[in-house]
């Protein structure tokens, strides 16, 4: 009896031996798959599920199974820490598979490695019996890896502030005619007065200066608000007409256009002026009466009935307001940038802030551009042309430069905010760029925010805030293709640049034309980079070019 169940334990151990193997054999009828069976890259990492099919009687209730996810890509490969599994009779904690048959799915996640863009995913699985172990065969799952997203433009969008420089100026000068209360008469005082004269000598400093126009003359009658309306329009409108045959003779030998004329009637503007401006005790009782009633007739009695505050304005208010004004609206041509850059070399101390932000803005040397950017904030202490300074070192790729610039900067406006997502998003810190982009708010910022949401797999977000015209044509297209709006991409995709005829021909792969995928990728070849990359692109195999 003993020698038999030596003989029985022996045959167990046997079989339990021979599991492995069998095991091996019988992989051909263990199914495995992977969703996405394509794998993708994501913010830099490739997320993925892979199932397995065991049938019924494959799993030994014996065994432990091993099973390894591996990637590999062009110069290596990448594995995972393997999955566990038990058979049914097995005293440990891993993952039980029935011997009658069971479907176990993982989640994988691998870094991304350059290079896994052409690469596989395959299984590997080793059975334990006790002391013995076999490798089955590998199970390849997926094939490639989609880096699409990664043809996201993300130098960032930064826009220089613009400088307040006019073209034209536009001013007024004027002389002007006093009256006497209730009078249209133009005294001979008046028109050889100091305010006549220096009005004749501006037209002719006009007239002299050929970078000075005269654009249209005006005659601008009034009557002091006071007394009868009805009088004081009559009153006003005599005024015009003295004070246009006034105009007529002082003119004489001076370049003056003839003039529109217009009577206003009652001056309540100019009163209101006049009083803000006076020493007059009590003026805000004054400015509440103008506010308080719009009918002329009950403004001039309210006043009144204060008749010490009224003394004060017949002597000091009314009187301005009895004129004619005499005005001419020049306009003065500026230096144009060919003038300010000779200017800067032969004259700089005459150009002023907003003269040298001009200039560093058509200056093409980059490196006049930061010697005029310093001038500017030595002079004048420009913030604008600090944060200029700190865009154009981003611009070249100093970031820390462009970091101490823009710690310089007074004002953190939009812009300010907007660049230093810009340096966040250079150091691959996507929620500080996010951040600073959701917060600055302008046109840029959107620009680039649409590039964090590509970076970090928001696809959704990213193709709404680049849609047109906000964001810039190739990130929109990508994003469109990312969300698999494959029309829209394409109808978005108006850019004539190679990286732009490259996200067409990934489009036209998608929707299996052959042909167009040929034609875009000949056009995209002009960048020599792209065609490297598509030779491993996952989005064309199958396609010959």
């Amino acid at each position: 009896m003993k020698k038999s169940l030596i003989y029985l334990a022996a045959a167990l151990f046997a079989v339990a031996c021979a599991s492995p193997e069998k095991m091996a054999k019988m992989a051909e009828n263990v199914k495995a798959e992977c969703n996405p069976a394509v794998l993708e890259v994501v913010n830099g990492t490739i997320d993925a599920t892979v199932s397995v099919t065991y049938p019924k009687d494959y799993f030994n209730p014996n065994v432990i199974l091993e099973v390894t996810p591996v990637i590999v890509y062009q110069g290596g490969e990448a594995a995972m820490q393997p999955f566990k599994y038990q058979g049914e009779n097995v005293k440990n904690n891993y993952k039980v598979v029935a011997k009658g048959g069971q479907k176990v799915s993982e989640k994988i996640h691998f870094d991304y490695v350059e290079g896994m863009e052409k690469s596989y995913l395959e299984l590997r699985g080793k059975v334990i019996a006790g002391k013995k172990s076999i490798n089955l065969p590998a199970m390849r799952v997926a094939d490639g890896a989609n880096t699409t997203y990664m043809l996201v433009k993300r130098a960032g969008n930064v826009a220089y502030k613009k400088d307040n420089y006019q073209d034209v100026i536009s001013s007024t000068t004027e002389g002007q005619i006093k009256y006497l209360v209730n009078s249209a008469n133009v005294r001979n005082t008046e028109l050889k007065g100091k305010s006549v004269k220096e009005f004749l000598a501006a037209l002719d400093a006009a007239a002299a200066d050929e970078r000075t126009t005269v654009k249209s003359t005006e005659i601008v009658a009034y009557a002091s608000p006071e007394g009868a309306e009805k009088l004081n329009n009559k009153l006003s409108d005599n005024r015009s007409a003295s004070a246009s045959k006034a105009w007529k003779q002082v003119t004489k030998g001076h370049e003056a256009a003839d003039p529109t004329v217009r009577s206003v009637g009652e001056d309540w503007e100019g009163f209101q002026q006049l009083v803000n401006e006076s020493d007059i005790e009590d003026k805000h009782l004054i400015l509440r009466v103008l506010s308080m009633y719009s009918d002329p007739a009950v403004r001039e009695n309210e006043i009144r009935n204060m008749s010490q505050v009224f003394t004060a304005l017949k002597g000091e208010v009314l009187p301005e307001l009895r004129r004619a004004r005499l005005i001419a609206n020049v306009e003065y041509k500026n230096y144009t940038n060919e003038e300010l850059i000779a200017l800067l070399a032969n004259n700089e101390s005459v150009l002023d802030e907003e003269a040298l932000l001009r200039v560093a803005s058509v200056i093409k040397d980059e490196a006049q551009k930061e010697s005029i950017y310093k001038k500017a904030i030595e002079r004048f202490a420009s913030d604008r042309a600090q944060y200029n300074l700190a865009v154009l070192y981003l611009n070249q790729g100093k970031d820390a430069k462009a970091e101490a610039g823009l710690a310089e900067v007074k004002a953190a406006d939009g812009d300010v905010i907007n660049a230093m997502g810009v340096l966040a998003l250079h150091k691959d810190d996507f929620k500080t760029a996010e951040n600073c982009f959701r917060k600055a708010g302008t046109e840029e910022a959107k620009a680039n925010l649409g590039t964090v949401l590509i970076l970090t797999g928001q696809y959704e977000e990213a193709a709404q805030v680049l849609e047109q015209p906000q964001g810039c044509c190739h990130n929109s297209v990508l994003a469109l293709i990312l969300t698999d709006q494959l029309d829209k991409a394409l109808k978005t995709a108006h850019c004539g640049d190679p990286k732009v005829w490259y996200l067409k021909a990934i489009i036209a792969a998608r929707q299996g034309k052959a042909a167009d995928v040929k034609a875009n990728l000949e056009k995209a070849f002009k960048n020599a980079s792209l065609k490297e990359r598509a030779v491993n692109d996952i989005e064309f195999a199958g396609y010959e070019f």
